[in-house]
This record gives C-alpha cells, sequence and structure tokens, in this order.
C-alpha cells in the first residue's frame, strides 16, 4: 500500500483529483474513496466497432488542482483550475483516453479504417498496469486528499445476439431489446489469452441498455436516449422501450442499440446493433429499403 510520503512534493503541489470518464457506462465507482465521495479506473471495450480504452473518475468536493498517479507511483494526469474556475471550484472530472482499433485495419476489408491508430489487445495489456491508481486532490483553503482505485485486467464477454423487435398493441408501438452472455470479446478478442480470466468467466454485475437515435450531431434528437440496467444474474436477458419514449421520435428515425456487460471491477464490454428504423412510413414500398434507407430484411419462412 503506497503512503502519500512516498509521493513527491511536487506531485502534491500539483496535485488534485481525477475523475472517470464513462458518461453512463460507467457503473460503481469506489465509494467512499479515501479523502473522496467516489473514485475509479476501468477499461471499456466496444467489441462491434473493435476499440478499446481507459476511463478514470474522481469526486471531490471544492477542487483546485488534481492528479492521478499509476501503481509505479507516476503521474499520468493532472489540471489545474485558474481566474473564474479557480473561484467556483471543481468537484467532478471525468476523463476518458482516445479509444484506438484494438486489431490491425489492414486486416479487414473495410478501406476506410486502414489509417486508423491500433492498440491490439495485448499492446494495451503492457501499456497499462495492473493495480492500484492513487488520486490526490487539493481543494479550497490548501487541504489535500487521496484516495485510491484498483485496475484490473477482467474483462466481461462482449454480449452477443442482440435483437430489437417491435409490435403494435392498441395503436401503440412498444419495443423489445434482447441477448445473449457471450464468451469473447468481439472484434478485440485476439490476445485473450494474455488476460488473467477468461472472459467468458468474469462475472457480470449490471447489464446496461441504450438505445438512442442514431443521427448527425446537429439533429434536435441525438442526445434523446433510453437507458436501463438489469441485473447481471437476471433470469431473462430482454427488456422493453416504453411507447411513450418512442412516441416522441419522429417518423423514420435511424437508431441503435448498446448493450453493455459491466462486470464487478467495473470494466465494461459493449455491443452494438444498428440499422433500426423508428416510426417508419415508407411511402416508396417495393424498394426493399424501409423509410430510414436500411434494407429490408426477407423472413426465412
Amino acid at each position: 500500500m503506497f503512503s502519500k510520503t512516498t509521493w513527491p512534493a511536487c506531485g502534491l503541489a500539483a496535485a488534485a483529483i481525477v475523475l472517470l470518464g464513462f458518461g453512463s457506462n460507467f457503473a460503481n465507482a469506489t465509494a467512499p474513496c479515501g479523502d473522496f465521495g467516489e473514485c475509479k479506473v476501468l477499461v471499456e471495450i466496444n467489441a462491434t466497432d473493435g476499440d478499446i480504452g481507459f476511463h478514470f473518475l474522481m469526486d471531490g468536493d471544492n477542487l483546485i488542482h488534481a492528479s492521478l498517479y499509476n501503481p509505479q507511483h507516476r503521474r499520468i494526469f493532472s489540471y489545474v483550475v485558474r481566474r473564474e474556475l479557480r473561484e467556483q471550484f471543481l468537484t467532478e472530472t471525468f476523463a476518458e483516453s482516445a479509444e484506438p482499433l484494438c486489431f490491425d485495419p489492414l486486416s479487414d476489408d473495410d478501406e476506410e479504417n486502414d489509417d486508423e491508430d491500433f492498440v491490439t489487445l495485448e499492446e494495451f495489456l503492457d501499456r497499462w498496469s495492473e493495480g492500484e491508481y492513487h488520486f490526490f486532490g487539493i481543494g479550497e483553503d490548501w487541504q489535500v486528499s487521496h484516495g485510491a482505485s484498483t485496475l484490473s485486467f477482467k474483462l466481461p464477454a462482449a454480449p452477443t445476439e442482440l435483437d430489437w423487435e417491435t409490435e403494435e398493441q392498441d395503436g401503440d408501438v412498444e419495443g423489445e431489446i434482447s441477448w445473449e452472455a457471450g464468451d469473447d470479446l468481439g472484434e478485440c478478442s485476439d490476445g485473450m489469452e494474455q488476460l488473467p480470466m477468461a472472459p467468458a468467466e468474469v462475472a457480470v454485475r449490471t447489464w446496461e441498455v441504450v438505445f438512442e437515435p442514431d443521427v448527425e450531431d446537429d439533429d434536435p434528437v441525438k442526445g434523446m436516449k433510453y437507458t436501463v440496467r438489469i441485473p447481471g444474474d437476471s433470469a431473462e436477458l430482454e427488456v422493453e422501450v416504453p411507447d411513450d419514449y418512442l412516441e416522441t421520435l419522429p417518423e423514420n428515425t435511424p437508431a441503435k442499440v448498446e448493450v453493455g456487460a459491466i462486470g464487478f471491477d467495473d470494466n465494461a464490454t459493449f455491443t452494438e446493433l444498428g440499422d433500426i428504423c423508428v416510426n417508419e412510413n415508407d411511402p416508396d414500398e417495393g424498394d426493399n429499403l424501409d423509410g430510414c434507407g436500411f434494407e429490408i430484411e426477407e423472413d426465412d419462412d
């Protein structure tokens, strides 16, 4: 266990705290976290797009400086607030690393991603260290705070067999999302043998389900997502999307579904399902495209 005295004085002077950048994906920060209300470090994977990132969070009171140290006592993040923000102080800090591809883009058939950066799972595990990451904060009246969170490489398997079904009852359109527990990391599976535990064996604490319009950033419905969580040991892996939410979306709204498996260490692996058309109204029937322009899949029967 590291004591505060093992950290360089210059680190404390420039220190303060960091906050995990997860958005809705964040499950359950270490709370309390030493002198802080909560803090956490974790790994997040998008198994469909094939990318991987490091996220961190901290929540303190009236902070003016913050720093995050890795298990080797090396500072990897810091900030200092100034001027108006110095007078107002900071409480929460959310941050997430870039999320490069976890595979060589030249190895697939998509030419559009050939120039993208990539970090294989094995390289990611070599870059980051399991162990305690330490948060330091300096607050009002120069009071120093400290907290620690453990990063593990126990990565839950990606959800699989995602499905979206709709049916109309009494004029209301009801939507249902279903999935199954997986056994690998999707596009990031290469190198799983380097992990301390097989993803299929990592217990899921929470399933996070997100339904959202898949539209341009300037679209008025951008960000109008529906998010819900169910326990990891739920007998039925399915959730309903309320009709009163779906009815607020315009006709022919493209949408997507994300389902995340979140482990007890808060590491998260997400799988996506796209090409969903909400409130479809296609006047040009017969072109094999729905109202959103997605190809209509023919029924097997």
